[in-house]
């Protein structure tokens, strides 16, 4: 399954300040380096240019992201991403409206979910969202 990285473990990989042993940014160097399939979205890059300071940081992160396939929403997202807000509001969840757009891609790409924030993990319990790591078998 294609991985979506979200800003969270794009942000803790690409600073030199965080320890590189969280096992999100783990399975993203993994992922790397085995040339697993990966996409990303405008806003996961707008997030991080903002994020980061300086023209060398800026440099480094487009490099990074310049041979990822970006997926773009279209109208349609738009409208399901609310309705995923709006379904995890029903169940007291608040997600936020950027990351119910990245629910939503993730959903209609059918991609695996890479992330440190428990948002999404506990979306997953209402919304079709497959967050890494997948849940072990049941016997």
């Amino acid at each position: 399954m294609t991985l979506f990285v979200d800003t969270s473990v794009w942000s803790l990989a690409l600073r030199r300040d965080a320890p590189a042993d969280a096992p999100e940014v783990v399975a993203l160097t993994a992922a790397l380096r085995s040339g697993e399939s990966l996409v990303t979205t405008g806003l996961v890059l707008q997030e991080l240019l903002q994020g980061f300071a300086g023209p060398r940081a800026r440099k480094q992160i487009i490099e990074r992201f310049a041979a990822m396939p970006l997926i773009v929403p279209d109208r349609r997202d738009h409208v399901e991403a609310a309705e995923l807000r709006n379904t995890c509001r029903r169940k007291g969840l608040q997600l936020g409206t950027i990351d119910a757009l990245f629910a939503q891609l993730c959903t209609r790409h059918d991609l695996q979910m890479l992330t440190t924030d428990r948002d999404f993990r506990q979306a997953a319990r209402h919304i079709n969202l497959h967050v890494w790591p997948a849940p072990s078998p049941r016997h």
